[in-house]
């Protein structure tokens, strides 16, 4: 007989109770264990093995026979695996999701950059919107014929969760480009860091959800910090500052409807914003064209293009591409980390918007707007924290 055995980290206890079988297992120890003295296991009274470190008998087989005559295992022995098999995969999503923040937050610095330069020059945020909707949703139907993306399997009650969902969205999309066709980039994302604010509100007196007094106080700062900023904004303006509250406003309700509508469904992250696209651009087009209309949209480019000329052109697609992948790369990262995570990323975006914007477009900012700035901003990191 042939055998093998392992050190577990458990307390191990054998019990033989075949007499022969007992008598040929100690011999064989004895006779193979050439590294070890031989075990006292003679006396027939007692049938039992056991030692201080003990070990575990993984297999015992007859010699020349391929089949186990008898088997047991130690948990702790056969399920362990290489510790630096574990820390090269801990390392790698580590890495993964590094490069998808620094992706994200990149691709949201440049759209805000083109957006805003197509605002200044194009002044129609409806049509803006929807170009952006329009041209993710054309890169994602292109994707899916060509195979690049998996076509997502679909139902109507997905389109049923969904179409909430959408509305939602496109009101926060169109609401966040009027604010910005009004008031400086940096501004309006400042407002819009207020938005965990609104969420606790809103999930408090209309789902009557509860949260800790933790999550309360980290709202003084982030109100207060906000309310600072815009009392000392030198640029100023109304329709600016309620188009950031109503996509404030808009976005929560659109994450409640995705978490209570999409529990249970396969769809990707991907993929589920690209669905959320097609249904957001079949929305807001009627509405677009009810609101601006062609005759304003023609007359407008006309003037742009005389003005900016035809580089133009490439501003307004940058800032709809942009838009689309750096949502769609937001989605994605949801698929790998979890909500807590990505709030702070969330976080670390606007900062990096806020400060990029105000370089760029050399936008004037007083010592009491920047200090509310960081206050809002500190707010949003504590709620974070705090939502643990």
């Amino acid at each position: 007989m042939s055998f093998s055995f392992k050190q577990s980290g458990l307390a191990t206890c054998m019990n033989v109770t075949n007499s022969g079988f007992h008598k040929r297992l100690i011999s064989t120890i004895c006779s193979r264990s050439s590294f070890s003295p031989c075990l006292n296991l003679q006396n027939p009274e007692r049938r039992n093995l056991s030692v201080s470190k003990p070990f575990h008998i993984s297999s015992i087989e007859k010699i020349n026979e391929k089949k186990p005559v008898f088997e047991c295992k130690a948990y702790e022995a056969d399920k362990s695996q290489p510790i630096e098999v574990e820390v090269k995969s801990e390392a790698a999503k580590r890495l993964k999701i590094g490069i998808y923040f620094a992706t994200w937050w990149a691709l949201n610095v440049v759209f805000n950059i083109y957006n805003k330069k197509v605002l200044n020059a194009y002044p129609y945020p409806w049509l803006t919107s929807t170009l952006s909707l329009a041209c993710g949703s054309l890169m994602m139907l292109i994707s899916w014929a060509t195979r690049i993306a998996e076509t997502p399997k679909t139902d109507f009650e997905f389109w049923k969760t969904l179409f909430p969902v959408a509305v939602a969205h496109t009101i926060g999309h169109v609401a966040a480009t009027v604010s910005m066709s009004k008031v400086a980039v940096s501004f309006t994302h400042i407002i819009k860091s207020g938005e965990p604010a609104f969420s606790v509100l809103v999930s408090r007196f209309l789902l009557g959800e509860a949260f800790p007094p933790s999550v309360y106080l980290s709202l003084v700062p982030i109100i207060g910090g906000c309310a600072l900023a815009a009392v000392t904004e030198l640029n100023f303006n109304m329709t600016g500052f309620m188009g950031a509250m109503i996509s404030n406003l808009a976005f929560v309700l659109r994450n409640i409807f995705s978490k209570k509508g999409m529990k249970g469904k396969s769809v990707s992250g991907m993929n589920y914003y690209a669905c959320l696209s097609l249904l957001s651009l079949l929305i807001l087009t009627p509405f677009a064209v009810a609101v601006e209309g062609p005759q304003m949209w023609a007359a407008g480019w006309q003037k742009a293009l005389s003005e900016i000329g035809p580089q133009f052109i490439w501003w307004v697609a940058a800032q709809s591409i942009f838009y689309h992948l750096y949502n769609q790369v937001s989605y994605m990262s949801l698929d790998e980390i979890s909500p807590l995570t990505f709030s702070v990323g969330n976080t670390m975006k606007r900062i990096s918007v806020i400060v990029s914007s105000i370089i760029i477009f050399h936008t004037p900012v007083q010592p009491i707007n920047a200090l509310g700035a960081a206050i809002a901003i500190l707010g949003t990191f504590l709620y974070s924290q705090a939502k643990v």
